[in-house]
């Protein structure tokens, strides 16, 4: 007969096997008596959101070494912030960064509520990162339900419910398991158990806590699981952008709008994305087009842009943007789709 899941199993395996995190507090400094710090509980999360561990934490370590508090990063320079977050992608989420610091610096004297509603009225804050940050930060018994907890809780109800249908029934599977006890350790446990062993490719089963209560390992049945809905097929948009540079050096770029993809970064001027672009040259020169196009894929559609080239002269001015002195463009400042196109011409493939 299975065994009954339970959170003791998972913990004694989570106290010998703890992921470490530059975020995390290690499960026998907790024990100790150790408090994790909510602003870096709550930076971890927002960087996690769609993005790898592997990728956060060198952005992790630079954004808390820069801004240690939630209060320094609330006084930070929108253009700062934007910047340092250039490259991780999502930038809405840097946004809502921006936004919450202030909101907890102004409004909660630069502390973290510690429910889950409170929480959930902070900008940029959702029901899985209110959860996770009660749970983790102050060891509230919420649920926490990541990609790697739906896998695990497919897994051991065997249950063929394709996702994202089936997110309701795993995040119940989850709350039903959620312990009172070491609930932001239990949290972590389930979601380092995804992340190392329940992996969606050749699970490590031999080595799971939880193999005895596994339903899909007693039918055989974990590679197949979590089940998916087919994918949509990505559309395919084009666009144009325009790299002029000025005789002295300087590159004419455009701060995007706040709102929308690439919001509030600096850029290239260009057209919309669509499928015919129309051409909207941001200043009056003779522009070459390169052969290559910069090819981007985001959440919902690939990216194909064609690069044109110009150069001009010191005594004309751009209809948009501003020219940016040759001292201090910093490629790293551009999100990355930009940073392909300039790459493009900077390797002169013309």
């Amino acid at each position: 007969m299975r065994e009954r899941a339970d959170s003791s199993a998972l913990l004694e395996w989570y106290d010998r096997h703890a992921r470490a995190m530059p975020w995390r507090v290690p499960p026998h400094d907790r024990k100790a008596g150790v408090v994790p710090d909510p602003y870096r509980v709550w930076m971890s999360e927002i960087m996690l959101q769609q993005t790898t561990v592997a990728a956060v934490k060198s952005f992790f370590e630079a954004f808390t070494q820069r801004w240690p508090t939630v209060t320094d990063l609330a006084n930070a320079e929108d253009a700062d912030v934007m910047a340092e977050w250039a490259g991780l992608g999502y930038y809405a989420r840097a946004r809502n960064l921006l936004k919450c610091a202030r909101v907890v610096a102004n409004d909660y004297d630069g502390k973290f509520p510690d429910d889950h509603d409170t929480l959930l009225t902070l900008p940029g804050v959702g029901p899985y990162t209110a959860a996770a940050v009660s749970s983790i930060a102050f060891d509230r018994p919420e649920t926490v339900v990541d990609g790697n907890v739906e896998r695990v809780m497919a897994r051991l109800y065997d249950e063929h419910t394709p996702l994202p249908n089936a997110k309701p029934i795993l995040t119940e599977y989850a709350r039903d398991l959620t312990p009172d006890e070491r609930p932001g350790d239990y949290a972590q446990a389930v979601m380092d158990l995804g992340a190392t062993i329940c992996t969606p490719r050749n699970p490590a089963c031999g080595l799971c806590p939880w193999r005895k209560s596994c339903a899909a390992w007693e039918n055989g049945t974990a590679a197949e699981l979590p089940k998916k809905a087919p994918k949509k097929r990505k559309p395919t948009r084009h666009g144009i952008v325009y790299l002029a540079r000025r005789i002295d050096g300087a590159w004419l770029l455009e701060q995007r709008p706040d709102s929308g993809l690439l919001g509030g970064m600096l850029g290239w001027p260009g057209s919309d994305w669509g499928d015919d672009p129309s051409e909207a040259a941001p200043i009056r020169a003779e522009w070459k087009t390169l052969n290559e196009e910069a090819r981007h894929t985001f959440t919902h559609f690939h990216l194909r842009l064609t690069v044109k080239t110009a150069l001009v002269p010191l005594d004309r001015e751009p209809s948009t943007g501003m020219f940016i002195e040759a001292d201090d463009f910093d490629r790293s400042n551009l999100p990355t789709v930009m940073r392909k196109a300039y790459d493009l011409v900077a390797k002169g493939k013309t």
